[in-house]
């Protein structure tokens, strides 16, 4: 039992929680007392810099398998995606580490 003003609040905080569920809310809070929210748009980013970073591997290791050589540009190329890869992933781990801290 919850007055008006208390429920407009819980489903205002739900809200926030990305929670549409109340009785998961409620569980939630019941058993841990905090609901996080993370936002997960920047592992988007890096699934898809992963992604092309397996791509273009997989185009050398073929390109060095078939033909016994690898084209200098070729490797700068991995060079640069991988690079650009983990400078996000850092800042991510960073963000990720600053939550369990809390």
């Amino acid at each position: 039992m919850v007055s008006e003003g208390e429920l407009e609040q819980i489903r205002e905080r739900m809200t926030e929680a990305g929670i549409q569920n109340m009785g998961a809310y409620i569980r939630k809070m019941a058993l841990n007392g905090y609901v996080l929210h993370v936002d997960l748009s920047p592992v988007k980013e890096l699934v898809s810099l992963q992604r092309r970073c397996s791509n273009n591997l997989n185009q050398v290791a073929i390109q060095a398998n078939t033909y016994g050589g690898v084209y200098p540009e070729d490797i700068k190329t991995l060079q640069k995606d991988y690079a650009d890869l983990w400078g996000p992933l850092s800042d991510l781990l960073k963000k990720l580490t600053e939550v369990v801290k809390m």
